[in-house]
C-alpha cells in the first residue's frame, strides 16, 4: 500500500474518532424524538453507506433501495442500539448485512465481464495499469480510485470477487476502516479479516493481470 493511501486511511480513522463523539449526542437526541438530530445522522452517512453498498452490489437502483432500507432499520432499531460499538460501526453493519443478504437471495444481477468491454480501454490506460501492477505489492483500490485511468477498470474487476471478499476490500481499502472495525461490522474474527483481505487482494491482482494478457 502506498504512503499516500496509508495517510488517507489514517485521516479517515482520525475523523471517525471525532465523528463518534458527535454521533453519541445525536443518537441520544434522536432517541428522545428529535427528528432534526435523526436527519443529521442520515445526512452524515447516507452517501458513504450508499457508496459502500454500490461497490458490493454493483447496481445503482439496488444500492439506492438498500440504502433506504438501511436507514429504515436504523430508525426502527435505534432504541435497541446499546452503544457497545460506535453508531458508525453499527450503521455499516446493518448496511453490509442487508446487502450481502440481498445478494444471496437475488439471482437477477447480471454483471458485465471485464473482458466483454476490453476494447473500451485504450493503450494508455493499459500501460498505466501495467505500470501499477509492476509493483510487487497487491493492488490497492484506495490508490486506484484516485486515478481516473484505472478506476473504471478496477471497479469492474472487483465485481469478479465473491461478495464476502468484495465487502472486506471495500471496507478496508475504499472506506478506510481498520481491521478491528471491519471485524465488528462483518461480525467475523480479526484473523478472518486479514486472511480474507489478503486473498481478495491477491485475486484482484490476478484478475487485473489477466486483463492485460
Amino acid at each position: 500500500m502506498t504512503e499516500a493511501a496509508n495517510m488517507n486511511i489514517r485521516r479517515r480513522q482520525a475523523s471517525n474518532e471525532r465523528i463518534n463523539i458527535d454521533d453519541a449526542v445525536l443518537v441520544e437526541q434522536s432517541r428522545r424524538g428529535d427528528s432534526e438530530a435523526m436527519e443529521r445522522l442520515i445526512l452524515k452517512y447516507q452517501n458513504r453507506i450508499y457508496n459502500v453498498i454500490l461497490k458490493i452490489c454493483a447496481d445503482p437502483d439496488d444500492a439506492a433501495e438498500l440504502t433506504q432500507e438501511t436507514f429504515v432499520k436504523i430508525i426502527e432499531n435505534l432504541n435497541k442500539f446499546e452503544g457497545r460499538s460506535g453508531f458508525y460501526t453499527w450503521a455499516f453493519r446493518i448496511a453490509v448485512n442487508l446487502t450481502l443478504s440481498y445478494r444471496q437471495r437475488s439471482a437477477k444481477l447480471a454483471l458485465r465481464s471485464l473482458d466483454a468491454e476490453e476494447e473500451h480501454y485504450d493503450s494508455q490506460s493499459r500501460q498505466v495499469l501495467k505500470d501499477f501492477l509492476s509493483d510487487d505489492s497487491s493492488p490497492d483500490p484506495a490508490a486506484v480510485v484516485q486515478n481516473k485511468e484505472l478506476c473504471e477498470i478496477v471497479v469492474k474487476a472487483m465485481m469478479k470477487l465473491d461478495d464476502a471478499q468484495r465487502a472486506v476490500v471495500v471496507l478496508r481499502d475504499i472506506e478506510g476502516m481498520n481491521y478491528a472495525r471491519i471485524a465488528e461490522v462483518l461480525d467475523i474474527e480479526l484473523g478472518t479479516v486479514r486472511s480474507r483481505l489478503s486473498r481478495a487482494r491477491s485475486k484482484l491482482r490476478d484478475i487485473l493481470e489477466a486483463f492485460l494478457q
